[in-house]
């Protein structure tokens, strides 16, 4: 949402990393149903992604077996450590280790590993190998002495250098590839456990602290071709992978909310005109509380405690090594219908918690993993807390490891970054200063090592920024480089006021034409596909809400609130009260999004006509208020129709999806320009036309011809002003007629030439605040 609301989107999620939740337990390590609750570093070479005979990718670091299954290896990073030990347990939470083993120290100073016989594991009563990190440093140097809960060795919680060890907090490893539970959950947990400070930092967290666990290669269903189309070709549908099926009465019970169950979706969003779903964040973050403490809910995921591991809450089985196999699954069941995924991903900071809370990175190395702030605090431009560091090259290895992991084992198709600007920060001295070009830092690094997608298509990931972040310097539309794609706020903001503020803000032709064309004032020296285009997302209203709700409505009572924060620069406008406005409405958005140059993203559950009464900001409610519903109740199959139409539409012609800008040269020799800013008169639209506020009307006539499309041209037609108005057509060519593909006021969408309607007549009326498609044929 508008960057106003940035400092408030996550408001009390930080809180859960700090005190206790309740919730229940059970053990991963047993034979449970799936339905069970629990379960700085050299580049590596990107794991091969055409192996599916269980070999897990090794990128120098993290717990591995062996190939011929006798041993198992712990390496970690951590330069600034005096001591490491790796503490093996057999069940997650609940008992003692029943082995700790020292890791040496190797000759660069900062790599520590060490080789466990699984045969002496066995012996020990482990078969899921469990285990965390003890770590000693400047702050709390070794002595032999020292026994859990002790204060042995203590000098400081914090020393000048900004060190946190504390070896009384077992810590989980940053490679462990799945974990065994959330740090907060199931029983009443006192959370200063995990802290530091008088009085907790002897508490020892051993028992009940997250642990890694070392997966034994067991691979998913071999994995389908991955789509190589262009970012422009495709239509995004952003959904949370829980809220997708948790209400759908078409997926089994036990799959509901699952990644099993989001893949018995991919037929419908074939053939809904998706091709590309976009999951919020399934990294592991604290969320198993959800279900038994509503206030304390964390349903976006927006706080990640792993950069590698799934979300177990997400998988219908909950084994170690069960949400690895079944997200993996899950990746290969949309390919085999051709749609791409993508992962929402949050490398700004983490799920840590406070500067004095120790899970894992603060307590391996705190000033290479968080970026520093002024004294002993860290730098904040994410509104929740530490900056993960954008220069250290430790915390920029684990970052581009993590993305190898999921492009070439798991299978993912592109990335969304949370506020990426973040990732560009090269200031040194408390400030923001944005380097996209910083050869060293990810944004670059993600381009050439993954590498991205052309703009052409074929093989690689496709990469999509949240250009901003909190703070001076920060908002960075249009400043990422090449093989970039962003969120175009510009867009949003420019469909919103051109539909909710006539009258009360400008909104001159050029600028409605300039996002309908793919935001060239922005995006002019990359391609359209730069402009990741959409009206609505997961954070602000959902589309329905947006034209029924002059203001948010987040202090109504459970299930749709109460929710803290949320903009109240919303841009939105309940259309006098009239339902059938507010549908029209919500039909002309769905149409300028599916036809605009760009790469369209829609919200899950907007073709549902989905709702959340009002709430602009509901990170915390996992239920039915976020939840897609699935029901019919409201007339909800005629829009989902609509959506399906305009997409389809866009699917059919490639003249809609330009992988260059449009110029208004004709650069085919037929005749037409590749774009023509036409008035209501059908005339080319002068400059002074495209300037004057008080129009509000712009059409286009795109050629088809130039990009291959059976259409010779295509007219799209905005009338934003709050009267209806005549409009002439252009002139076909001789032998050719105009048909009608979509009209928002008559909520026709034909996404197949069979359905489309000849237009006999030259001039049309089109209704105030509506819009239409006709394909010269």
């Amino acid at each position: 949402m508008p960057r106003s609301s940035l400092p408030t989107r996550f408001a009390g999620l930080a809180l859960l990393a700090l005190v206790g939740c309740p919730g229940a337990d059970a053990d991963p390590s047993t034979d449970a149903p799936p339905a069970s609750r629990e379960a700085g570093a050299p580049a590596a070479s990107p794991p091969d992604a055409s192996t599916d005979e269980g070999q897990l990718p090794d990128f120098g670091l993290g717990a591995r077996i062996d190939a011929a299954r006798a041993v198992v290896s712990f390496r970690v990073r951590s330069p600034r450590a005096s001591r490491l030990e790796v503490h093996l347990f057999a069940r997650p939470r609940g008992e003692d280790e029943r082995l700790r083993v020292a890791l040496d120290r190797a000759a660069d100073g900062s790599l520590w590993s060490a080789e466990v016989a699984l045969a002496d594991l066995e012996a020990k009563g482990i078969e899921t190998i469990y285990y965390g990190l003890r770590a000693w440093g400047p702050n709390w140097p070794y002595v032999p002495t020292w026994t859990k809960g002790s204060l042995e060795g203590f000098v400081a919680d914090v020393d000048d250098a900004g060190n946190r060890f504390n070896p009384n907090k077992l810590l989980y490893d940053p490679y462990a590839l799945e974990l065994s539970h959330d740090p907060f959950s199931p029983e009443p947990i006192d959370g200063t456990i995990y802290e530091l400070g008088e009085g907790n930092r002897q508490k020892d967290s051993g028992a009940i602290a997250p642990k890694g666990i070392v997966l034994r290669g067991e691979p998913g269903d071999a994995a389908a071709s991955k789509p190589t189309r262009a970012l422009a070709s495709d239509v995004v549908y952003e959904v949370h992978v829980r809220g997708l099926t948790m209400q759908d009465p078409s997926v089994p019970p036990a799959l509901r909310g699952t990644y099993a169950g989001a893949a018995l979706k991919a037929k419908y969003l074939r053939d809904l005109g998706v091709t590309a779903i976009e999951l919020l964040p399934i990294h592991e973050t604290q969320n198993e509380q959800n279900d038994d403490s509503p206030s304390k809910q964390n349903y976006w995921g927006y706080a990640s405690n792993s950069f590698f591991a799934p979300d177990r809450r997400y998988a219908a089985d909950k084994r170690p090594g069960g949400p690895t196999r079944e997200l993996r699954s899950m990746v290969s069941a949309f390919h085999a219908e051709g749609i791409k995924v993508f992962v929402d991903v949050v490398y700004n900071h983490t799920g840590e918690g406070g500067s004095n809370h120790l899970l894992s990175w603060r307590g391996l190395d705190a000033r290479g993993y968080y970026e520093p702030g002024e004294g002993h605090h860290f730098a904040d431009n994410n509104g929740v807390g530490p900056n993960f560091h954008p220069r250290a090259p430790i915390a920029r290895q684990l970052v581009m490891d993590s993305l190898a992991y999921y492009a070439h084992y798991l299978g993912v198709d592109g990335f969304r970054f949370d506020l990426a600007a973040v990732l560009g920060d090269r200031c040194e001295s408390y400030c923001f200063i944005f380097d996209a070009g910083d050869p060293g830092g990810v944004i670059a690094r993600a381009v050439e090592e993954l590498p991205a997608r052309s703009a052409e298509g074929g093989a690689g990931v496709d990469l999509i920024a949240e250009p901003w972040a909190i703070g001076l310097g920060t908002y960075q539309v249009g400043g990422f480089p090449a093989g970039w794609s962003e969120w175009n706020d510009h867009f949003r903001d420019t469909i919103r006021k051109a539909q909710n503020r006539v009258g009360v803000e400008d909104m001159a032709p050029r600028r409605v034409a300039d996002g309908l064309g793919g935001s060239p004032s922005l995006y002019g020296a990359r391609t359209p596909s730069s402009s990741v285009n959409f009206v609505t997302a997961h954070d602000g209203f959902t589309l329905r809400d947006l034209y029924t709700y002059g203001a948010k409505q987040n202090e109504q009572p459970p299930p749709f609130g109460p929710s803290t924060g949320g903009t109240d620069d919303n841009i939105s406008w309940d259309q006098g009260g009239d339902p059938a406005e507010q549908t029209k409405a919500a039909r002309t958005a769905m149409l300028l999004l599916a036809v605009s140059a760009g790469v369209p993203m829609v919200l899950g559950g907007d073709e549902l006509s989905r709702t959340q009464r009002g709430n602009n900001n509901a990170y915390n409610l996992d239920n039915v208020a976020t939840w897609l519903d699935w029901s019919d109740a409201e007339g909800h199959s005629a829009f989902r129709a609509f959506t399906r139409g305009v997409l389809r539409l866009r699917g059919a012609h490639p003249a809609l999806r330009p992988t260059r800008h449009r110029d208004g040269a004709d650069h085919d020799g037929n005749g037409l320009p590749d774009v023509a800013l036409l008035t209501p008169s059908g005339e080319v639209a002068s400059a002074s036309f495209l300037d004057d506020s008080s129009r509000g009307f712009v059409a286009l006539r795109i050629d088809g011809e130039e990009a291959g499309d059976d259409a010779r041209s295509i007219y799209v037609a905005y009338n934003w002003s709050p009267s209806s108005r005549m409009v002439t057509l252009p002139a076909p060519s001789p032998g050719r007629r105009w048909n009608l593909a979509a009209h928002s006021e008559l909520g026709l969408a034909a996404g197949e030439e069979s359905s489309e309607a000849p237009v006999a007549a030259s001039v049309l009326q089109l209704a105030a605040r509506s819009a239409i498609v006709l394909l010269e044929r």
